[in-house]
């Protein structure tokens, strides 16, 4: 009886993982969909959809990355884009924002 209990416990905590993983890849893959549609863009239409950034590095390569963070329950999304010395998004990354 106590087996069965375990197996029954057992299965409804992977079944609910692999829930949690689906629905992570999905918004990971939604992000990435959103952030793409930036590349080959101006810089001037990346800040008129995420506004001014929280942070600006400079590159050795004359590029500038323009870095964007954002919180939601406690848990910080940054969103990284690199700018080329045209003023043209080259490249993206995301972190912990779904």
């Amino acid at each position: 009886m106590k087996f069965i209990f375990f197996l029954i416990i057992a299965s409804t905590f992977l079944i609910g993982c692999k829930t949690i993983n689906q629905k992570v890849d999905k918004a990971s893959q939604n992000e990435q969909l959103k952030l793409s549609k930036f590349l080959q863009k101006s810089e001037t239409e990346l800040k008129i959809e995420f506004g001014k950034p929280d942070k600006i590095e400079k590159t050795d390569n004359r590029s500038i990355i323009l870095i964007y963070y954002e919180s939601k329950f406690k848990i910080r999304c940054e969103r990284r884009f690199t700018i080329n010395s045209l003023g043209v998004v080259k490249a993206f990354s995301s972190k912990n924002c779904f």
